[in-house]
């Protein structure tokens, strides 16, 4: 099959029977399509369909995400992981309105130079709202190529990954109209996502069967390659203090960007019982229980999560060297707090994969 004959099905595909129905697809303007891209990366859209709609009615434009304090952006992104991804819309919003006027740059090249925004997401802005004739590459469009031309390189190596940019960009520039640019662009995304799936592809669905060198040798099984990687998960355990004061509000402090969970409140923490039992002393707080550790996986470390429940003066919690928060139980839903402190507090945490896997999709990014 040449690269024309490539994009023209994957165009008529997407037209009859790709996603034509979620909400950055309608009204689809570069502020829409990127704050989708960047919730959609590394994660489900069954997933982000929880968070997008609740963030655009708080965050309607640029203007106002620029102008929102970081921690209420963390907020609505409590839940959703890898918050550095939070921490770059953010930061790229402000840069958008004062270097740029609130305006999106017309080109993908420009957009990719701007904070939190890579080579494929710029493209996809600029393919769907500026018409640019650009490749994307996220995973579902990696998928969908390594299994049609069989590529049998490591999908993590870069020899791997200019090999795919390649094939990306001469499928694109084969385009026979402009006008295919967007149902092509949304296509391939579609493909990967509902057709060629990592496990059990429908290959019998795909329009590109005929010609899929991955099925035709009876690999679609074994692509993509993934060398094995090193064996990276660590375990550790966290000690919480739970302070609450004679009118029910928790202390709360805010993490570190670079801290798991960075930027967002969560209880005092420390690495081992005795300093943690220490800090309560200190801050002049009397133990009243010791919890159950609870179990919560991130991305490549496993926690084991203590909880020392202290009765606190609030008045000497503000001296007891902690910077932090007196916090009321009708407030706490305002401050982004991680998934397993939501819980912990017996707080709601926002529908996920499955509902308990949302600690699963937390990060320490």
């Amino acid at each position: 099959m040449t690269f024309t004959s490539f994009t023209e099905k994957v165009a008529s595909w997407q037209r009859n029977h790709g996603r034509h129905d979620l909400p950055w697809q309608v009204d689809r303007t570069p502020y829409r399509v990127w704050v989708s891209e960047i919730m959609l990366q590394q994660t489900q859209v069954v997933t982000v369909l929880a968070y997008y709609g609740r963030f655009l009615q708080h965050f309607p434009d640029v203007f106002t995400l620029a102008n929102a304090p970081v921690e209420a952006v963390l907020s609505l992104w409590a839940g959703l992981g890898y918050y550095s991804r939070a921490r770059n819309l953010h930061r790229c919003a402000r840069e958008l309105v004062l270097r740029h006027g609130g305006r999106f740059p017309a080109t993908a090249t420009e957009l990719a130079a701007l904070p939190g925004i890579g080579k494929s997401t710029a493209a996809a802005i600029s393919a769907f709202c500026n018409g640019e004739r650009v490749a994307i590459l996220d995973a579902n469009v990696k998928r969908v190529l390594v299994r049609y031309h069989a590529v049998h390189g490591d999908i993590r190596s870069a020899a791997t990954e200019r090999q795919l940019w390649s094939l990306a960009d001469r499928s694109v520039s084969s385009l026979a109209d402009v006008q295919s640019l967007s149902p092509y662009t949304q296509g391939l995304m579609d493909l990967g996502a509902m057709v060629c799936t990592p496990r059990r592809p429908l290959c019998q669905q795909c329009p590109l069967a005929a010609e899929c060198c991955a099925l035709a040798q009876g690999i679609v099984d074994r692509l993509p390659v993934r060398a094995a990687a090193r064996a990276t998960r660590t375990a550790r355990a966290m000690w919480l203090l739970q302070g609450v004061d004679a009118d029910g509000r928790v202390f709360l402090i805010r993490r570190g960007d670079q801290q798991i969970w960075g930027g967002l409140y969560c209880l005092p923490d420390y690495c081992d019982r005795e300093t943690a039992v220490a800090a309560g002393q200190a801050l002049g707080w009397e133990l009243q229980a010791e919890l159950a550790p609870v179990s919560h996986t991130l991305t490549h470390l496993d926690l084991s999560i203590h909880r020392l429940v202290y009765r606190s003066d609030s008045k000497r919690g503000r001296k007891g060297g902690l910077h932090g928060y007196w916090v009321t139980r009708e407030q706490l839903h305002t401050y982004g707090l991680p998934a397993p402190v939501k819980r912990m507090l017996q707080l709601p945490v926002a529908a996920s994969r499955g509902g308990a896997q949302i600690v699963k999709n937390d990060s320490n990014k």
